[in-house]
C-alpha cells in the first residue's frame, strides 16, 4: 500500500516548533523557493500580549487598521514604508517614561533612531533609512511586530 503524501515536512515543523522553545521566540519562518512555513505560538502571560489575530493575520492585514493614512494614499504609504527588520516588540521611547524617537510632522535624517525593536532580550536602535518628514506611525508603543510589517511611513 502507499501512503498519499500531503507535501508537508510534519518532521520540520516539529523541528521549528523545537527551536521556538529553545531559543523563547514567538515565531520563526522558513522559505525554501516556494515553500514557506511559519511557526509560531502565544506569547507568555506576563509578556505584553497581543490578540491572537495578530498573530495569524498576515502582516498587510495589520497595518491598514492602525494605520492613520488614507486610504488612497496606501499605495505611497507601502513604498515609503519602512519595514521591521525582525520579529520583537517596538518600543516608540527610549525608556516608559521618556520622549519618543519621533513624532508625525518631524524631518528625520538618515541614520537617525526611528524606533526600538527588543528581540531576545535585545535592545535594537531602528535608523532611518533615509532623510524627510515622518508621515504616520504605524504601530503603538510596546506592540509585536514581524519581520517586514511597515512601522513609520517617510516620505
Amino acid at each position: 500500500m502507499t501512503t498519499k503524501k500531503t507535501g508537508i515536512d510534519q518532521q520540520l515543523i516539529r523541528d521549528l516548533a523545537g527551536i521556538l522553545n529553545d531559543t523563547n521566540l514567538t515565531e520563526i519562518e522558513v522559505e525554501l523557493d516556494a515553500f514557506k512555513v511559519r511557526v509560531s505560538r502565544q506569547a507568555p502571560a506576563h509578556a505584553v500580549a497581543a490578540p491572537a489575530p495578530v498573530y495569524a493575520a498576515p502582516a498587510p492585514a495589520v497595518a491598514p487598521a492602525q494605520s492613520p493614512a488614507p486610504a488612497t494614499g496606501s499605495a505611497d504609504a507601502s513604498k515609503n514604508a519602512v519595514p521591521s527588520p525582525m520579529v520583537g516588540t517596538a518600543y516608540l521611547a527610549p525608556a516608559p517614561d521618556a520622549k519618543p524617537f519621533i513624532e508625525v510632522g518631524q524631518s528625520v535624517k538618515e541614520g537617525q533612531t526611528l524606533l526600538i525593536i527588543e528581540a531576545m532580550k535585545t535592545m535594537n536602535q531602528i535608523p532611518s533609512p533615509r532623510a524627510g518628514t515622518v508621515k504616520a506611525i504605524l504601530i503603538e508603543d510596546s506592540q509585536p511586530v514581524e519581520y517586514g510589517m511597515p512601522l513609520v511611513v517617510i516620505e
